[in-house]
C-alpha cells in the first residue's frame, strides 16, 4: 500500500471519527431540566388586530386570565411613526402602564424588524431616503423609543430588532448586509440606558448563535419543530425538524464557555404554521398545524432543552381559538404552565 493511500486513508478515518464525536455531542444525551422555568409569551398589537380581535381585550386577559408576568412586546415603527417626527405612542403606554399595574416583566422589542410578518416594519415614507439616511432616522427612533421607557422599572430587557442575523422576511436591501449597523443599534441603546440589558435574537435551528452573543447580552433564540418550506409562492411542503433538545443544550453549553452569556427561548412554537396565512384558512386546517397535543409535546419539548426561560409565539390565536371558535384546550393547558 502506497504512503499515499494510507495517509488518505488516515484522512478519511479522521473525518469520520470526528463527523461521529460532532454527532454524538449535539445528538445523544439529556440536559438537566429545570424546576422552575420562566414561561411568558409573544404580544402583536397588529397580530391580534389582524385576527380581528380587540387587542386590549386580549392583552388584559393575558396578564389577568392567564396571569402572564412576562411578556416580550412586539412594536411597529410603521405604527408609532406613521408621519415623520409624528410619534404615537399612546397604545404601547397603555401596555406597558397595564404591565406595571399586574407586575408584568417586559422584554421590548425595537428597530425595524420586530418581528410578524413582514418582519421588517418600515414606514412608507422611508422608501424614498438614502440609505445613510434610512439608518439615520432607525438610530432617532430607536432613541426616542428608549429615552422614554428607560426609566421604567417594567422594561426588564431590550431586544435590539428580532433576528437580524437571520435572513427572514422583506426587509430593505441593506438590512443584511453586515453586522456593523446592527452594533451601532447595540452601542446606542447601550450609551442611552448603560443599566439596561440587550437581548439579541437569532433562529434556534439554523444557527450556531455565536454574532448573537458577540453583540447581546442574553442571546434568545427560536424553537420551532413544525415548519412550512416555500418554494414557490402557490407550492411548498410541511416539514420538521430532526432536533432533540439536548441540541439546544449543547449550543446554549458551547456559548456559555467561550462568550460567558445566557442562552434563553424567546420563539416557542405554539400557533399554526401552514402554507396559508391564518385567516384565509380554515379552523381544521389551523388544527392540523397546531392543537392542544402538538402543543403539549412542544411544552415537553423545551423543558429538556435545559433552558430555564421560554416565551410562547401564538398567544393571540390561543384567544381567538377559545373566543371565536370556542376552542379553549390550549388556553386552558398554558393557563397551568402560569399557575406555578
Amino acid at each position: 500500500m502506497s504512503n499515499f493511500i494510507k495517509t488518505l486513508l488516515y484522512i478519511i478515518v479522521a473525518i469520520l471519527f470526528t463527523l461521529i464525536v460532532i454527532f454524538c455531542y449535539f445528538f445523544v444525551g439529556k440536559a438537566r431540566v429545570h424546576k422552575n422555568i420562566t414561561w411568558g409569551v409573544d404580544f402583536s398589537q397588529s397580530q391580534a388586530e389582524y385576527l380581528k380581535l380587540n387587542w386590549k381585550e386580549v392583552y388584559l386577559s393575558i396578564v389577568s386570565d392567564l396571569n402572564v408576568k412576562n411578556i416580550k412586546l412586539h412594536t411597529n415603527w410603521s405604527w408609532v411613526e406613521g408621519i415623520k417626527d409624528d410619534f404615537y405612542f399612546e397604545d404601547i403606554d397603555w401596555q406597558i402602564k397595564k404591565a406595571k399595574e399586574n407586575n408584568v416583566k417586559i422584554i421590548y422589542v425595537l428597530g425595524l424588524k420586530t418581528g410578524r410578518w413582514p418582519e421588517c416594519h418600515a414606514p412608507n415614507w422611508l422608501q424614498n431616503l438614502s440609505v445613510e439616511d434610512q439608518q439615520l432616522e432607525l438610530l432617532k427612533y430607536i432613541e426616542k423609543v428608549v429615552l422614554r421607557y428607560k426609566n421604567s422599572n417594567t422594561i426588564a430587557y431590550w431586544q435590539v430588532e428580532n433576528e437580524p442575523l437571520f435572513k427572514f422576511g422583506e426587509c430593505p436591501s441593506w438590512y443584511y448586509q453586515s453586522d456593523d449597523f446592527l452594533k451601532k443599534e447595540v452601542d446606542l441603546v447601550k450609551s442611552l440606558d448603560p443599566s439596561g440589558k440587550i437581548i439579541i435574537s437569532d433562529s434556534g435551528e439554523q444557527s450556531m448563535w455565536f454574532n448573537a452573543a458577540k453583540i447581546g447580552d442574553i442571546v434568545g433564540v427560536t424553537t420551532y419543530r413544525n415548519v412550512w418550506i416555500h418554494i414557490t409562492n402557490t407550492f411548498g411542503f410541511s416539514t420538521s425538524f430532526p432536533l432533540k433538545p439536548i441540541f439546544y443544550a449543547r449550543k446554549a453549553e458551547i456559548i456559555k464557555k467561550i462568550y460567558n452569556k445566557n442562552v434563553i427561548g424567546i420563539e416557542l412554537q405554539a400557533e399554526p404554521w401552514m402554507s396559508k396565512p391564518l385567516m384565509k384558512a380554515s379552523v381544521e386546517e389551523h388544527l392540523k398545524s397546531m392543537n392542544l397535543e402538538k402543543f403539549k409535546s412542544n411544552v415537553e419539548f423545551a423543558k429538556k432543552t435545559g433552558f430555564d426561560t421560554f416565551y410562547f409565539w401564538g398567544v393571540e390565536w390561543w384567544y381567538w381559538l377559545k373566543n371565536v371558535k370556542n376552542d379553549p384546550s390550549i388556553w386552558e393547558e398554558a393557563k397551568q404552565l402560569f399557575k406555578n
